[in-house]
């Protein structure tokens, strides 16, 4: 089984954000948890009956418990979770999250499958002030590609085609999700450059002293 291999304590910590249900054992979030220390869930509260300011007041606050840098990894309805705590908690460029893995958002605004989504809507429409990719798929029944390339134009986010893989969660039977990693690994290498870029504007005794690495192996 392929894993995570991180080096020091300054490595961002990858915070997942589940969606409604939460992500069960087989899910490739669970999978990444398991596989890496500086991996871990954000506990949503309410998994069956989410509340949109529920949500993002749970993950603001398991933002400001995690030391260093953070990396969210959200699926489907956790996405809507991240660009709503953005919109409203307004994150810098230079804050702790530097990077958003956003899986398979649902559609939230045009009758959504489930109605449990409609808290929701409307999706929030701030451009995130970080690097970040949405992963969609061709045959997700929660989203249509169209949908979901909307929703990374509202987001700013790069826009991935994953093929077809449903709803891109544990029905697809991805296991740990070897593709999932590597757009992880091609996430943090942007999210570390512009860091890395921010770091060399400013004045030499405001600069942070080291420095962090991630290290993935496929």
């Amino acid at each position: 089984m392929t894993g995570f291999r991180t080096h020091s304590l300054s490595d961002p910590t990858i915070l997942t954000v589940p969606s409604l249900d939460n992500s069960g054992p087989d899910h490739w979030q669970s999978h990444w948890e398991r596989q890496s220390l500086n991996c871990r869930r954000v506990d949503m509260g309410n998994w069956r009956t989410p509340n949109r300011n529920a949500w993002v007041n749970r993950l603001n606050i398991a933002i400001r418990q995690t030391q260093g840098p953070i990396v969210l990894v959200a699926h489907s309805l956790g996405c809507h979770a991240v660009a709503w705590w953005a919109a409203l908690e307004r994150p810098t460029a230079s804050g702790p999250v530097i990077g958003a893995l956003l899986v398979a958002p649902p559609e939230v605004d045009n009758a959504p499958r489930d109605s449990r989504l409609c808290s929701f809507s409307p999706s929030a429409r701030g451009v995130l002030p970080f690097p970040s990719l949405l992963v969609s798929s061709r045959d997700d029944p929660y989203i249509t590609p169209d949908r979901a390339y909307r929703l990374a134009s509202f987001w700013g986010a790069d826009h991935i085609d994953a093929g077809r893989l449903g709803h891109i969660n544990a029905e697809a039977r991805l296991g740990d999700w070897t593709f999932g990693k590597t757009l992880l690994a091609r996430l943090l290498d942007s999210a570390q450059f512009e860091r890395s870029v921010m770091q060399q504007a400013l004045p030499p005794a405001q600069r942070s002293a080291g420095g962090w690495r991630a290290d993935l192996t496929q």
